[in-house]
C-alpha cells in the first residue's frame, strides 16, 4: 500500500479543486465524503489534512499531525539530504537536556 498519490489540478463546477486518484479512496474509504484544510508551508509546499467525519477522539488527531509533522520532516530531510547519523554524543547530549525534567501523565491526574 502507498502512501504518496499523484494529484491533478481539476476544475469543479465554478470552482477548482484537486483530482485524487480511485485508488487512494480503494486503499483509504475513511476519507471518502471527509472535509479537511490546507496549509501552505512554501510557495511550492503544501500540506492537506482530510478528517474522516468519525475521527472524534483528540488523541488520534495528534497522531494524525504527528505523523503529517513527521512525513513532512522526513520528505525535506530527503530531499535536501540533510540527514545524518544518530551518534553517541547526540544522545548524550540530549539527555542532558532532558535531565530532571519530570512530565505529568494526565490521564493518571484526578483532573
Amino acid at each position: 500500500m502507498s502512501n504518496s498519490y499523484n494529484i491533478r489540478s481539476t476544475k469543479i463546477g465554478n470552482s477548482a479543486g484537486f483530482r485524487l486518484p480511485a485508488e487512494f479512496y480503494r486503499q483509504h474509504p475513511q476519507f471518502a465524503n471527509a472535509s479537511g484544510w490546507i496549509f501552505v508551508l512554501s510557495p511550492d509546499t503544501a500540506i492537506v489534512k482530510i478528517i474522516p467525519e468519525s475521527v472524534e477522539d483528540e488523541d488520534e488527531e495528534d497522531s494524525l499531525m504527528m505523523r503529517l509533522f513527521l512525513d513532512f520532516a522526513m520528505t525535506e530531510a530527503l530531499k535536501n539530504n540533510t540527514l545524518q547519523p544518530y551518534t553517541t554524543e547526540m544522545s548524550e547530549a540530549a539527555h542532558k537536556l532532558i535531565e530532571g525534567v519530570e512530565i505529568e501523565d494526565e490521564s493518571l491526574s484526578d483532573g
